[in-house]
């Protein structure tokens, strides 16, 4: 026993007694911050440390949430402990945004008769309203969605975007909201097609897009609360004309893109522009002054956005390829106010094979007819490519969509536009630049700082 007594009355003994009960404090402090962190809920649990923000719920969310006043709850048929974790975290965020929302699970494999009851399949998020006793599904594959594409090349259909926010808000919305619109969109006259995405915000936003043969059918239907023309390649037939300028007079709304064929061949579509105080410049536009990469057919309009237009827009950026140009002329009444959204620089120039004329390009405007009887509205962006997916698939950053929905659901007083594109799951790769200064400072730099290091600690020891 005295043996034992002097050997830990040694310094060595009593050092390391030390450490060790330093070591075991350490320890134990570690497992009861653990043990408290893990009765945290999910949503403070969970930092979002992903580049592109897959868990970051978006502006319009939260302002929809935050303003709901009835129960919706989201009945997620799946099993758990098999979903994908991504899948979990956001629900569990969304869900500590209101008070109103509420998050079930039911396992249809323990239960699955649940299927038959909500007439889904597996994997399906039922979104119901208490209040309207509306419900509309999210399956989680239009959250994670697969580029299908990649499966001809690499055999896997690869991840390319995380849609949580977009696809739950726009079913939110969908469920307590009782507005729903119908958009005709024009067909015969060489009309290009909506992409994908550009569809897919319809859907958010609960329009319903059908398609109109004006040549077909005598008249507009009563149900139209907005005809689209988009980038017509043809002209309209003079009844068509009637009966166009028949629905504007009557209180209509109409939204034209114009494509790469010129109102000069268009005189019929090109009257209705100028009757309501717009009229196309010759040739195309380019700007020196806001293009992308010195191409000068690439153009970032000005931006003039207020009120609903306005709303999302954070950046400014939005960029057109291959625009026509429209110049402010006076309308054909008194009562048609015509006011421009998106314009060029003043260094413009429209750009034909004879001549260039410089000056501010109108890329965009909204007119505006009161009478007593009804308001009219003709609303024209002078570039189709606003909504190309050539632009909106690869400057994902951009507000391209943004800018068109805002003009889209500027047309309704009672719609509020939800306009939430999904995040990206591509892969993203660390590049560095100079990439021979940089070896060189990790091969020899690093290296040679610390032996230098390391040598003056000992020169200095040694001298003592």
């Amino acid at each position: 026993m005295q043996k034992i007594k002097k050997l830990f009355q040694t310094a060595g003994t009593k050092n390391g007694a030390f450490s060790v009960g330093i070591t075991i404090m350490v320890i134990a402090v570690i497992v009861v911050i653990n043990l408290i962190f893990g009765q945290l809920p999910e949503k403070y649990r969970n930092i979002d440390v992903s580049s592109t923000k897959i868990y970051e719920i978006s502006d319009t969310s939260r302002k929809l949430l935050k303003k709901l006043d009835s129960k919706v709850t989201l009945t997620v048929l799946a099993e758990k402990e098999n979903t994908d974790d991504r899948i979990k975290t956001f629900l569990s965020k969304y869900d500590a945004l209101s008070k109103n929302v509420s998050v079930k699970w039911i396992d249809p494999v323990l239960h699955p008769s649940v299927l038959k009851e909500y007439d889904v399949d597996k994997n399906t998020i039922v979104v119901l309203s208490e209040a309207s006793g509306k419900s509309t599904n999210v399956s989680f594959d239009s959250i994670i969605v697969k580029d299908e594409s990649s499966y001809y090349y690499t055999g896997t259909a690869s991840e390319s975007q995380f849609d949580a926010d977009g696809q739950l808000t726009s079913a939110v919305n969908y469920v307590t909201s009782d507005v729903n619109k119908t958009i005709y969109r024009t067909t015969g006259h060489g009309e290009a097609t909506l992409s994908g995405s550009v569809s897919d915000m319809m859907s958010k936003n609960n329009y319903s897009t059908k398609e109109l043969n004006l040549v077909m059918d005598a008249s507009i239907p009563d149900d139209c609360d907005l005809l689209l023309m988009y980038a017509p390649a043809t002209d309209l037939s003079a009844d068509e004309l009637k009966t166009i300028k028949d629905y504007l007079s009557g209180g209509g709304k109409i939204m034209v893109l114009l494509g790469e064929t010129g109102t000069s061949d268009l005189p019929n579509l090109s009257s209705i522009l100028k009757e309501y105080g717009m009229q196309e410049a010759e040739g195309y536009i380019a700007d020196p002054q806001r293009c992308y990469q010195n191409n000068y057919y690439y153009i970032f309009p000005n931006l003039s956005l207020s009120g609903d237009m306005a709303k999302g827009i954070s950046s400014q950026m939005v960029l057109l390829m291959n625009a026509k140009g429209l110049n402010m002329v006076d309308a054909a009444r008194d009562t048609i106010t015509t006011d421009s959204f998106m314009t060029t620089s003043e260094q413009a120039y429209a750009v034909t094979e004879d001549k260039q004329t410089q000056g501010t390009y109108t890329l965009g405007a909204v007119a505006t007819e009161k009478t007593d009887k009804a308001e009219s509205r003709l609303t024209v962006i002078s570039a189709a490519s606003l909504i190309d997916s050539q632009i909106t698939d690869t400057f994902s950053q951009l507000e391209n969509v943004t800018v068109f929905m805002n003009a889209v659901g500027n047309n309704f007083d009672d719609v509020q536009s939800i306009t939430i594109e999904p995040k990206s799951l591509a892969p993203e790769y660390n590049t560095v630049q100079h990439a021979g200064l940089f070896s060189l400072l990790v091969v020899f730099g690093i290296p040679i700082l610390v032996l230098g290091s390391g040598f003056t600690v000992w020169f200095r020891r040694r001298k003592a």
